[in-house]
């Protein structure tokens, strides 16, 4: 659980009909700006449990993507519902990442709580998220570029708050975001396919 940023660059509600195609063109964007020639690979890293409602919108989402980008050669995902990365496990999984793979590109995802108008919306963000920060946790940073949801409101009583979210809302934002994920990683490759893109 992640706070929440307090501009509103690069944001998108789910409730927005063509909130799939902006992110994804947003979420390119970012692929082209920072995905360098010295990374090798692409980690998706998804942080939460599936034991809280609000905070499972990094495993929903790494449960989704995973089946998508299996036509990527390069690109793992990590923290899925049967898997999932969370506070206890979330040291090791990063260590274990970088020892398993080759100069990883790393886009963390994850949740947070923020203002009641803020509700639904996603964000993806320049460098590394600061996972358990919403709900007073010292957990290491990870990223190098990554994605927020914001599931509910912030401020008072995080974990009944996080409980209490909607699944619906969290299912809706978890389908956004992989859908993104997959388009942005696909347009990436198309236009990309005549230089050295490594992603396949």
């Amino acid at each position: 659980m992640t706070l929440s940023a307090t501009h509103k660059k690069n944001t998108v509600s789910i409730d927005n009909p063509a909130a799939v195609a902006f992110f994804s063109e947003t979420f390119l964007s970012y692929l082209k700006n920072y995905y360098t020639d010295k990374y090798n690979e692409v980690v998706v890293l998804c942080i939460g449990t599936d034991r809280s409602t609000g905070d499972s919108l990094g495993p929903l989402t790494g449960y989704k993507i995973k089946k998508h980008l299996k036509r990527f050669k390069n690109v793992h995902v990590y923290g899925t519902l049967n898997e999932p990365v969370h506070a206890k496990n979330l040291k090791e999984t990063i260590d274990m990442i970088y020892v398993s793979h080759n100069n990883p590109f790393i886009i963390a995802i994850d949740a947070c709580l923020g203002k009641v108008d803020r509700v639904g919306y996603i964000t993806v963000s320049e460098g590394p998220l600061k996972p358990g920060a919403g709900v007073k946790k010292s957990l290491p940073s990870v990223g190098d570029i990554h994605i927020t949801g914001i599931v509910n409101l912030g401020g008072f009583m995080e974990y009944i708050v996080l409980q209490n979210t909607r699944l619906s809302l969290v299912m809706n934002m978890a389908e956004t975001i992989s859908d993104s994920i997959y388009f942005g990683l696909w347009k990436f490759e198309k236009e990309k396919k005549h230089t050295k893109s490594r992603l396949i």
